[in-house]
């Protein structure tokens, strides 16, 4: 069958199933279990419109029961036996041997540089962008240019990159822009930036400031351009200054905004894997938790150590969602 009719049939097979399900369920609750007839009508009716709620959003629970409840508890159970003897419980082995690694320490340290450089730098550099265009008359140019990364993908922006830290053999034409920027003003040989310890660390941050500068820019932007002109005409009025109204006035107004953007952006950091898989894949220092987790589960085959890294992310994650889900939900009030 050609995929364009496969993909047809299977959207009419969807809708209808779904319509016969609210259907079906709704004949049943009606006319089954609480019907709105003989003596007990009133409170039957009162029943079935506490339950026809929860018929309609069954569906949905039992789709996040299946794609994210299951996958975590399989996940756990995982991470608590050993593949070797034949999925054998294995108690806390698999989280004792991966602590005694030295490549899961690393990138521990690595994933918490990431955690302190990038979230903060990239919502700052939105907060200025959000800030300095709100003034200026080709502004809505200007943010559009610095939010086009986020229209590309981590692996595409990888590439991108690569090609500016890419370093030819001496002598021959450089075409990574900070190979030749560094070879023209020192005239020294090119390097190899992301084999550099540490430092090639921070070459890989960029990738991501990059992108997330643009996500921090358009929700700063719109926060700041609710705060109330009268606040900001008032400070004028009293004599404050641009920075003044800027860090005493706007910024304590938006508080809120910020921290959910930073936490969203540290969100994407705890689970950041393919900027380091497409450009170092966790060489010469650069592994982080994710791409370790990969390496477990995919080159070592090793489900129990790749599980209990998964559970260890899930672990950082989870406080911070939760917080920001909290802040967001606030935010909206």
């Amino acid at each position: 069958m050609h995929p364009a009719l496969q993909g047809l049939l299977t959207i009419v097979i969807g809708v209808g199933a779904c319509l016969a399900y609210f259907w079906a369920s709704n004949q049943i609750l009606d006319k089954v279990l609480f019907p709105a007839k003989g003596p007990n009508a009133g409170r039957n009716i009162n029943r079935a419109s506490m339950i026809r709620p929860w018929l309609f959003l069954f569906p949905a629970l039992f789709a996040l029961t299946l794609y994210l409840a299951y996958p975590v508890l399989e996940t756990l159970r995982l991470s608590l036996t050993d593949r070797r003897m034949g999925g054998a419980w294995a108690g806390f082995d698999n989280y004792s041997q991966m602590f005694s690694e030295a490549k899961f320490w690393e990138a521990m340290r690595n994933n918490m540089l990431w955690l302190v450089v990038v979230p903060a730098l990239s919502t700052a550099f939105g907060l200025i962008v959000a800030q300095l265009t709100d003034r200026l008359r080709w502004g809505n140019v200007a943010k559009s240019l610095i939010f086009m990364p986020m229209a590309i993908s981590f692996v595409g922006a990888s590439v991108i990159w690569k090609l500016v830290y890419d370093a030819r053999p001496p002598g021959t034409e450089q075409i990574g822009v900070l190979n030749a920027i560094y070879v023209f003003f020192t005239g020294g040989e090119p390097q190899q930036w992301l084999t550099i310890p540490l430092w090639n660390n921070f070459f890989l941050m960029v990738v991501l400031i990059w992108i997330q500068t643009g996500f921090a820019m358009v929700i700063l932007s719109a926060a700041l351009r609710g705060i109330p002109e009268e606040t900001v005409e008032a400070a004028i009025v009293d004599g404050a200054g641009p920075f003044q109204i800027f860090f005493k006035i706007k910024v304590p107004q938006i508080y809120p905004t910020i921290m959910v953007v930073w936490t969203t952006i540290t969100l994407v950091v705890l689970k950041i894997f393919d900027i380091v898989f497409a450009m170092t894949n966790g060489q010469w220092g650069t592994q982080v938790l994710a791409n370790y987790m990969f390496d477990k589960l995919f080159r070592a085959n090793d489900w129990g150590v790749g599980s209990a890294s998964a559970i260890i992310i899930m672990v950082l994650v989870t406080p911070i969602l939760v917080w920001n889900v909290v802040q967001a939900r606030r935010e909206m009030r």
